[in-house]
């Protein structure tokens, strides 16, 4: 499936609420927080409105690691997971007996479109002798036939890992996070050819034409971005590595390549500082992506509201993919560098 295409036809109603309609909106969902004995795990890509939402009613803003760590952790019953679907596919597996509901399932992921079980099960028939490293960004039907998933915060260390035991790896789905990784360990990798609509947006040379305009500012990237734009990066890490990165940076202003939805905790981290985007292709309304994904916007308070008040958009998962996927889940959250 092509997955700029895909993109393309996303549907979305804007959410343009007024004052006194958001303030129902958000006074309802803390009730129906506590009614239903539920917690908010959101990504820091989804909507501002619903970060703050999360820090302010006991749950927790992360990153695809830290969220799959903290579900686990949290006594609730119910796991509201604002993010993509393959977030809360993960959060079931690693959770089979609780509740776990999203906003909407029809948050997609250009990474996980671009996978299909089928297809990478017949590559890794014809490469027997690798192991399959799989980034977090995939289906659970594709977790399941996995040796290891990974997310961009440790797949670097745990490439490293496997390398230095000799082993071969065969790497799905983002070629550019999955080149990167190959650059900083030197392992035998063979590439699935994905890509994330975001990322691969960032140009290098409207990058280039940015720090001619602001040269003392320092450059974010996430790893997931094209090598170009990787070259240009002062610190090149996950969503949480880059939000640390702000604060040690001595940069007053900071270009930041991945998704905007960052700026609500980064600006937390480094209110004294400027932000801005990294440049990407197109503009407007010629724009896929203009750092912003398109089906984490569809995360919204009033399709959250509805999840958690008529118990909709809930994760199910065929047993026996939930068991096989959760073997190599649960070797990514207890992975530490060295172990």
């Amino acid at each position: 499936m092509n997955s700029i295409a895909t993109a393309r036809q996303i549907k979305y109603k804007p959410q343009n609420l007024n004052t006194t309609e958001k303030e129902r909106i958000l006074a309802e969902i803390r009730r129906q927080l506590q009614l239903k004995r539920a917690v908010i795990i959101a990504h820091y890509y989804t909507d501002p409105a619903i970060q703050q939402l999360a820090e302010e009613t006991g749950g927790y803003v992360a990153d695809s690691l830290e969220m799959a760590r903290f579900g686990m952790q949290h006594p609730a019953e119910t796991l509201v997971i604002a993010g993509v679907r393959f977030m809360g596919e993960t959060a079931k597996i690693l959770n089979p007996g609780k509740k776990i509901l999203m906003p909407t399932l029809a948050a997609e992921c250009s990474l996980d479109i671009g996978c299909p079980a089928d297809q990478l099960r017949m590559l890794h028939q014809q490469h027997p002798e690798r192991k399959l490293v799989v980034y977090t960004n995939t289906s659970a039907e594709v977790k399941a036939q996995a040796d290891w998933v990974v997310t961009s915060s440790i797949a670097v260390d745990v490439v490293e890992h496997l390398d230095q035991q000799g082993e071969k790896i065969l790497w799905a789905p983002d070629q550019y996070l999955g080149n990167y990784v190959r650059q900083q360990t030197q392992a035998d990798m063979i590439m699935w050819k994905g890509s994330c609509i975001v990322h691969e947006a960032f140009k290098t040379e409207a990058l280039q034409q940015m720090l001619a305009v602001y040269p003392d500012a320092g450059v974010l990237v996430h790893p997931e971005s094209p090598e170009g734009v990787i070259a240009l990066a002062n610190v090149v890490g996950s969503t949480a590595r880059l939000i640390q990165a702000a604060v040690e940076l001595p940069h007053d202003t900071l270009i930041v390549a991945t998704d905007q939805g960052i700026f609500y905790k980064m600006q937390q981290a480094v209110p004294h500082k400027t932000l801005m985007k990294a440049p990407s292709a197109g503009a407007g309304a010629t724009c896929i992506s203009c750092a912003r994904c398109p089906w984490m916007a569809m995360n919204q308070l009033d399709n959250l509201l509805d999840a958690l008040q008529y118990q909709e958009q809930e994760i199910v998962l065929d047993p026996s993919i939930l068991e096989a996927a959760r073997v190599p889940l649960e070797r990514m959250v207890a992975f530490r560098k060295g172990s």
